[in-house]
């Protein structure tokens, strides 16, 4: 049992995130998260507009985005839910340092 329990501490921890995706949480947090869902309504909108206006290309390329905002309002609303990064609240998910 001790040999068990020894090979938890030998371990490392998980990597910490990256530069790059803490100022990308830092820049989706920043935005609410109706903001996101906003931006979606009015790429549905401007698609419909653009599907009765005769201009059908333009409208499924502008329908395409909605997809796209929704899951970025997603990910805004779990970075805004979870921190991510463990290691950076001094959690150690119940190992012993």
């Amino acid at each position: 049992m001790d040999n068990y329990e020894g090979a938890w501490e030998t371990e490392q921890p998980p990597p910490g995130e990256d530069k790059f995706t803490k100022s990308v949480k830092q820049s989706s947090a920043a935005m609410p998260s109706s903001a996101y869902l906003g931006v979606a309504a009015g790429a549905m909108m401007l698609s419909l507009i653009c599907q009765l206006t005769g201009r059908s290309k333009w409208g499924n390329f502008i329908d395409q985005w909605v997809p796209v905002w929704l899951v970025i309002g997603v990910y805004n609303k779990l970075t805004k839910f979870e921190d991510h990064d463990p290691t950076d609240r001094g959690h150690n998910r119940g190992y012993r340092s």
